[in-house]
């Protein structure tokens, strides 16, 4: 596995629901080293997989551990965690301590709530409680959040100011924001922690955000510039394919083939970049390995 496809993970909301283990199997077969997680199923869930909950079930916790020892795949990325009106994250400790049980790299956070100084003390306390349990923790933005932008986002790092809070890119998120690849290429690439790999028009094209957002397109069939936004990133992060396609799954496509579409399709786009990269620098480039296993 080259060093270059092998930062691919596959997010939990390209698999609907799929329980844990056998997503662990999936992303192995795949040739995956990473998944992103959360704790009970997914509400959508249009293969009819069965609920599961990570939080109650210590023995499925088990048999997912010992799946990922076995297969050789970790959890890059844990979500769940959202700043709500009124919500105070404390009360998320006993999640992130199955997180941690799981070995969860990060955990990512959105808020909800409009007040927005509240938010950033909320993303303090998070980042503290994940830290003292040997997690980073990432900070999501996107036109439907409290947080909508990328320079809104920074501004939330820079409130933290931790050095394990740092930034997740969705890279939908990112253009349908109204930012550029020359925009994320002026951040620190040091802030930079994680990535989400799709693609989509534009524009959106329904009436309600979350309606694009769970029917996406595999990288490299959308309007989204991918290339130029993977040739910014910073070469040792993971990119979990975030893919929902609720249309193909309502059609019958199996979730494995969909996400193998989405795996061939990023490891293309990887490749076409680093080559690109390499032709343009006159050597190929250096990259270290993810950094986020502990």
């Amino acid at each position: 596995m080259s060093i270059t496809t092998g930062r691919l993970g596959i997010e939990h909301q390209t698999v609907f629901g799929l329980p844990p283990v056998e997503f662990v199997h999936l992303a192995a077969d795949l040739g995956c080293r990473y998944i992103a997680a959360v704790l009970s199923g997914n509400p959508i869930n249009p293969h009819g997989y069965a609920p599961f909950s990570l939080r109650d079930d210590a023995a499925l916790r088990q048999r997912t551990i010992a799946a990922m020892r076995e297969r050789e795949v970790s959890i890059s990325l844990a979500e769940g965690f959202v700043v709500r009106p009124g919500s105070d994250m404390r009360g998320y400790a006993a999640d992130l301590d199955v997180m941690a049980e799981l070995g969860v790299a990060m955990v990512n956070t959105v808020t909800m709530d409009p007040d927005l100084d509240r938010s950033h003390d909320e993303f303090g306390t998070l980042a503290e409680m994940a830290s003292e349990r040997g997690m980073q923790t990432t900070v999501e933005f996107a036109p439907s959040l409290t947080i909508k932008d990328l320079d809104s986002a920074l501004a939330a790092v820079r409130h933290v100011a931790c050095p394990d809070f740092r930034l997740l890119i969705d890279t939908m998120h990112l253009a349908r924001s109204g930012h550029t690849p020359a925009d994320l290429a002026a951040v620190d690439p040091a802030l930079l922690a994680y990535a989400q790999l799709s693609d989509n028009t534009l524009q959106q094209r329904g009436m309600v955000y979350r309606e694009d957002s769970i029917n996406r397109m595999v990288p490299g069939e959308g309007e989204l510039p991918l290339r130029d936004i993977l040739a910014v990133l910073p070469p040792d992060i993971v990119i979990g394919l975030e893919v929902p396609m609720l249309s193909a799954a309502q059609a019958g496509e199996p979730t494995e083939e969909r996400a193998r579409r989405c795996v061939q399709a990023a490891r293309d786009l990887l490749t076409a970049e680093a080559a690109g990269g390499a032709e343009g620098a006159g050597a190929p480039p250096t990259a270290r390995p993810p950094t986020i296993e502990r």
